[in-house]
């Protein structure tokens, strides 16, 4: 089964799942490894994402040795990327014990897409471009992350989503976030989430395949479940996708280096 390695707890502010919930829920469904990726987004419109970083390591290293003759549990975080941010988050992942960082980008123009009003004043094809160009513009001042998660997320609150969305029509802006994250060394997210409001994960399958003819070599993967029926969310369906577009393995990160396991 493979790895689910983007998931949520109370520790995140749009999650109520119990810790102890979640990793149950992953015994349940065959799943032998987890990383816990609760939000940490700072600079976010009205702090919600402000992640209690002490209680949350300490709840997490409880549990990894309560659990630890069931499965594999590593400690994670979802950071926020934004331009300002390198030197504070860098600091920031630093200072944890952290198996492993996912770089997120939550905002275009300071608003968060999920709220979508920033397609109130923009057209779908706007707000997708300034999206991406805004996600390369960040991961040039990057902290050390290890995957970028979620790469076409604005695509699922746009008012015709992706009605008029293809890896073509974004190519220009796409290829250059791709060809950076691999001469950085990051991996690329495979995130099933996409699938609660797309016929697609997050990035679009055509984005996957063309990381691989650029020469990506590293995907992770995660549900990016906020509630224990979330979790390991259309995995089923992963390993032949993954296959599809030319990978024979997927990776995870544990003490922050990879770790290639095959399909």
């Amino acid at each position: 089964m493979i790895a689910d390695c983007h998931m949520h707890t109370e520790f995140s502010a749009d999650s109520e799942a119990k810790l102890t919930d979640q990793v149950e829920a992953a015994i349940k469904k065959g799943i032998s490894h987890i990383c816990i990726t609760d939000h940490m987004d700072m600079d976010f419109p009205k702090g919600e994402f402000l992640l209690d970083t002490d209680r949350y390591v300490e709840s997490i290293q409880k549990v990894q040795e309560e659990y630890k003759d069931r499965i594999h549990i590593c400690l994670g975080v979802e950071v926020g990327l934004q331009e300002h941010l390198q030197e504070r988050l860098q600091n920031y992942i630093d200072s944890y014990p952290f198996d492993f960082v996912i770089g997120s980008m939550h905002l275009v123009h300071g608003e968060d897409p999920y709220d979508r009003k920033i397609f109130d004043r923009m057209s779908d094809e706007e707000a997708y471009r300034d999206y991406f160009t805004a996600t390369y513009d960040a991961l040039l001042k990057a902290p050390k992350i290890h995957t970028l998660g979620h790469l076409d997320y604005v695509v699922r609150y746009g008012k015709e989503m992706d009605k008029y969305y293809s890896y073509k029509k974004y190519s220009d802006e796409i290829d250059q976030i791709l060809k950076l994250i691999i001469e950085k060394g990051i991996a690329l997210e495979v995130n099933t989430a996409g699938y609660k409001t797309l016929p697609f994960t997050n990035p679009h399958p055509d984005v996957i395949r063309r990381y691989r003819e650029l020469g990506g070599e590293m995907v992770t993967v995660g549900a990016d479940g906020h509630s224990p029926e979330a979790v390991g969310y259309h995995f089923e369906e992963i390993p032949e996708l993954l296959k599809s577009c030319g990978f024979r393995y997927f990776t995870v990160f544990e003490a922050k280096k990879p770790k290639f396991i095959e399909l």
